[in-house]
């Protein structure tokens, strides 16, 4: 997610190598283990079923979901806090920051030191910083000699990171160039000012990132002062899958949060403001395409109408070329090789979009054909084939999303950090099938308000002066 002079250089080369080096052996690695999880997926394949769910509180309050998967001999272990981004308030860019910098010194290991021994266990570290959320994920062997070692260095990278000066002003330099690098990228830009247009002041307005004055601005004392506050057991979801019993679980858990302080959950965000009118915004770029985003304020991830929504946006621009958006724009049109429509289900209201890409002189034709199709959409609905047909694809390639410990290990962070039902896996195909006709005319008719749009194009102007307006 993130992206010295003198004997600094040299350090930089070495560490480039050994970086290098570590890739290499973690392709290696990982490309035999998964051959050996792909192996043992065709035998086992036609009687996959949503896994079982266990969760328990450790002594300091930190969730714990475990899921049992003896068929390989591996565990794979997140641990999500709720400190993304939103929680950044005036510091933007400072969650982002505090994550990246949780490997590059803990207790008396520097950040080679760490690297070196993760790799010569076998074992894979990483990170991740999201409006929502950010996360520390940890995949080892289940071998004692392998897995004692990497939980003991996990915790330590948890409970106790040093948030070197020289590592921080490295990694700040790093994130400013990668925010002045997304200058020049469409999407970049193009998602910056549809956040910005669609949440006003919330916190989900701020790319994750943060922005190059307010990086430049922080100190390491901002950091310092993001984990203490954030990174606590009572903040913490972990979600571990893998070839371990509940009593070992227990203990990993109780391992991996016990020099964590207690601390207490991060209060909920806000709700954001809906939007009252809609809005269009143009942003002149050097580039052969036109990039178009079109969307308002979508749903939570416990929100009732999800299922309705999911499956209905499934036939209106989810499923690819069969889409009824793809359909218009690309299969009668021509207009564009893809569009597309979404939701982003999050703590608060995420967004729905829709989108595409198309040349600079089709931009106001395929924006009138996208607002087009969606107002048909949500007068007439949807047919009965196509309801049949989503659920056949939806249920039909639920298997596949949790056919692997990573997969599942993915759902189950979810599934904690939203506080979502624990038979959620067991019941998500039954309630996608539930979905009626009636469920998705009504969501999308309460829900979808193409008159209270927010469009940006990112590109040349429209032709002739012609105005890339969204619905009137």
């Amino acid at each position: 997610m993130d992206i010295n002079s003198g004997g600094k250089a040299q350090g930089q080369n070495t560490k480039q190598q050994l970086q290098e080096q570590r890739e290499t052996m973690r392709t290696f690695r990982y490309t035999i283990l998964g051959l050996f999880s792909f192996i043992v997926s065709l035998f086992s394949f036609p009687s996959i079923a949503a896994p079982a769910i266990e969760h328990w509180l450790t002594d300091n309050g930190a969730r714990v979901y475990f899921v049992a998967a003896p068929d390989l001999p591996m565990v794979d272990i997140q641990l999500t806090f709720d400190a993304g981004s939103a929680r950044d308030e005036e510091k933007k860019g400072v969650a982002h920051l505090t994550n990246s910098l949780l490997d590059e010194g803990a207790g008396e290991l520097n950040a080679d030191q760490i690297a070196e021994k993760f790799d010569g266990l076998g074992a894979e570290f990483g990170t991740g910083s999201y409006r929502d959320m950010s996360i520390m994920t940890l995949r080892s062997l289940t071998d004692p000699a392998l897995l004692t070692p990497a939980l003991e260095l996990f915790a330590l990278t948890v409970s106790q990171p040093t948030f070197p000066q020289a590592s921080f002003e490295r990694n700040q330099k790093q994130t400013i160039i990668a925010i002045q690098s997304q200058l020049q990228s469409p999407q970049s830009i193009i998602n910056k000012a549809f956040f910005k247009a669609l949440y006003g002041d919330h916190p989900y307005a701020a790319p994750s990132l943060g922005y190059e004055e307010s990086v430049a601005a922080l100190t390491r004392d901002d950091i310092v002062q993001h984990y203490q506050q954030y990174y606590v057991a009572k903040n913490a979801v972990i979600a571990i899958v893998g070839d371990l019993d509940r009593a070992a679980a227990e203990a990993v858990a109780a391992q991996l949060t016990r020099g964590l302080k207690t601390g207490s959950a991060a209060p909920r965000v806000a709700p954001p403001a809906a939007i009252e009118k809609g809005v269009t915004i143009n942003i002149e770029h050097p580039s052969t395409q036109t990039h178009i985003t079109i969307g308002q304020l979508g749903v939570t991830r416990d929100d009732p109408d999800l299922f309705a929504l999911y499956v209905g946006n499934h036939i209106l621009g989810g499923s690819g070329l069969v889409s009824r958006i793809s359909h218009e724009i690309r299969e009668k049109r021509g207009l564009a090789y893809s569009a597309y429509s979404f939701f982003s289900p999050m703590r608060v209201a995420g967004p729905f979009m829709m989108g595409l890409q198309t040349r600079n002189d089709q931009s106001t034709a395929a924006i009138e054909v996208m607002f087009e199709t969606l107002q048909s959409y949500i007068d007439n609905g949807a047919t009965a084939a196509e309801l049949e047909a989503a659920k056949r694809n939806i249920t039909g390639g639920f298997p596949l999303r949790i056919a692997s410990n990573s997969k599942i290990l993915g759902f189950l962070g979810n599934i904690g950090f939203y506080q979502l039902p624990l038979d959620y896996l067991d019941t998500y195909s039954e309630r996608i099938n539930a979905v009626t006709l009636e469920q998705i005319s009504d969501a999308f008719k309460r829900r979808i308000h193409p008159d209270k749009m927010i469009t940006v194009t990112v590109g040349a102007p429209p032709p002739e002066g012609k105005a890339a307006t969204g619905f009137e």
